[in-house]
């Protein structure tokens, strides 16, 4: 960027921490080889007390430490760190990543072309893979989140499991549905107009929540694959663990109550209903921890349940002050990702 360094949008990294002391070394070493001069990091003690942490985050430059009283999640986290930013623009990133020296340079340029940017996503690599030389999109995000008819997440470069290798196939810049929050870089004055993450959501899919209220508030959501990222994933909660079970499950139907149209609802919930039955009469063929996991479905149904007041104030407002309709969304969006139409 051929600008005056004091012209240089500021941005806020914002990592909420919890318990994973190397990997958090791992990701301020990384982010020291980052060229973009406007830069500060914010690391989120998420509710710990560790000794020695507060030495840590003082060897870098431009880094320094928050700690919460008690453990508030992702959401609550990134929220914190939010509210103590005074600049242009924050990224709320997991502390398992690595990150390529110009990453946060290209998602400046991409934001500055459009002034209704609400979050950028950069391209997710599996650090997993990079270690063994392959190029291999990340679960968690790869090329882009995208969500289908029904309501599931899925991304550019991974369906279900399935992992697609990097061959520039995602190489161009494009609107997306939801940008990951392994590096969510967001407009800050957007989060903060939105009210930030749901920290009722704790974490999983917090992000897309975010990014659907920021397209039904006329913000667009892109992704910037010239912006690297590694991601080793798996550090809060293990794929397949009874716990991420429950928070997918849960905070999905809590964000197709929240966003989606009201005649959108009408088809899609008796739909989810009936899937979430045979999620949970599947999870109960499985040997390995099947009861406990179909009752991760049915604690995930009732919770909604106990939370539907709440939840339609939320909806309520979203859908007061949304301005595009349910067609501009969804209109071009597969009815499943195991269709593709």
């Amino acid at each position: 960027m051929n600008v005056p360094e004091q012209h240089y949008p500021t941005v806020d990294i914002i990592i909420p921490y919890y318990k994973r002391r190397d990997m958090l070394e791992r990701c301020l070493d990384s982010l020291e080889n980052t060229i973009y001069p406007a830069m500060s990091i914010v690391v989120l003690d998420n509710g710990g007390k560790e000794a020695g942490l507060v030495f840590l985050v003082k060897r870098y430059r431009n880094a320094r430490l928050e700690r919460l009283p008690e453990n508030k999640g992702y959401a609550g986290g990134c929220n914190a760190g939010l509210k103590s930013s005074s600049a242009d623009f924050v990224v709320f990133m997991n502390d398992d990543t690595v990150h390529d020296p110009q990453w946060l340079d290209r998602l400046i340029l991409a934001a500055l072309e459009d002034d209704l940017i609400g979050a950028l996503q950069p391209k997710i690599l599996s650090l997993k893979s990079g270690g063994k030389g392959k190029r291999v999109f990340d679960y968690a995000g790869a090329a882009g989140g995208m969500l289908d008819r029904l309501g599931y997440p899925y991304c550019l470069g991974r369906k279900f499991a399935r992992l697609e290798f990097d061959q520039g196939q995602y190489d161009s810049g494009q609107d997306i549905f939801w940008a990951s929050g392994v590096a969510m870089f967001v407009k800050r004055a957007v989060a903060e107009e939105l009210g930030g993450f749901d920290e009722d959501f704790f974490m999983q899919m917090e992000e897309i929540d975010l990014s659907w209220r920021m397209k039904l508030a006329g913000y667009h959501v892109r992704s910037v694959p010239s912006a690297v990222i590694l991601h080793e994933g798996g550090a809060s909660l293990q794929s397949g663990s009874v716990e991420k079970i429950y928070f997918n499950h849960r905070n999905n139907i809590t964000m197709l109550l929240k966003n989606r149209s009201m005649a959108g609802l009408c088809w899609l919930v008796p739909v989810r209903c009936m899937l979430d039955v045979v999620t949970s009469i599947y999870y109960l063929t499985q040997l390995s921890g099947g009861v406990k996991k179909s009752g991760a479905v049915w604690r995930a149904i009732a919770s909604n349940i106990r939370q539907f007041s709440v939840t339609l104030k939320k909806r309520q407002a979203i859908q007061c002050a949304r301005v595009v309709d349910e067609h501009t969304l969804f209109g071009h969006a597969p009815i499943s990702q195991m269709t593709g139409r």
